[in-house]
């Protein structure tokens, strides 16, 4: 059965797609995907910040605190919203600050990566790199995150349920997500082979 798939000319992409969503809701792992399948660049706001302050995450946390992290993550998020459009992985707490919020909204394009507590349980105990998951049950932290943040990643541009199918069919899902979004009807559609020939 042939593997049918959305085109989207990156001339048409107007702003920063942002992907925001819960740590191991596929952030990184679909933003890579995604920047390659529309022909932009990919940047992770997590290393953009680490590069930023010479240190690791856990590092700024332990000398910073949550507080202060979130001050460099702001103005690191500014600036790569200030240039060229770009698919953007953010932080899971980035879209909770509400100045970070409101500068994605104005010059971004949000899509919330949707996923189970399950899923999320699963895909983070496979590394030990989370602060805020370093303090506790994970499973439970996971899930008061998940009640204190759902409501706010609700007000993104776009919502994509990210699932335990293979990564590039949900890759699919937030293209034809962004198809309709941006051009306003189903999107058409076309096999990998053809994509490929182009």
């Amino acid at each position: 059965m042939t593997h049918l798939r959305v085109h989207i000319p990156a001339e048409i992409i107007p702003r920063t797609i942002v992907l925001v969503g819960l740590m191991g809701a596929g952030k990184t792992s679909i933003g890579r995907r995604l920047a390659t399948r529309l022909g932009l660049p990919f940047v992770d706001a997590d290393h953009e910040i680490e590069a930023a302050a010479g240190c690791t995450i856990p590092e700024i946390f332990e000398r910073f605190g949550e507080a202060g992290f979130r001050d460099g993550e702001r103005k690191v998020i500014a600036r790569l919203l200030d240039g060229p459009v770009h698919v953007l992985s953010t932080g899971g707490g980035a879209f909770m600050d509400q100045e970070t919020r409101a500068l994605i909204r104005e010059k971004g394009l949000s899509v919330w990566l949707r996923a189970e507590l399950d899923l999320l349980v699963q895909r983070t105990a496979r590394r030990d790199h989370r602060p805020l998951l370093r303090s506790g049950d994970p499973r439970e932290i996971l899930r008061g995150l998940m009640e204190k943040r759902y409501p706010v990643y609700a007000e993104a541009d776009l919502t994509v349920d990210s699932d335990d199918s293979p990564l590039e069919e949900t890759t699919d899902r937030v293209v034809e997500a962004l198809h309709l979004h941006l051009l306003g009807a189903p999107a058409p559609q076309e096999s990998a082979s053809q994509e490929n020939e182009r």
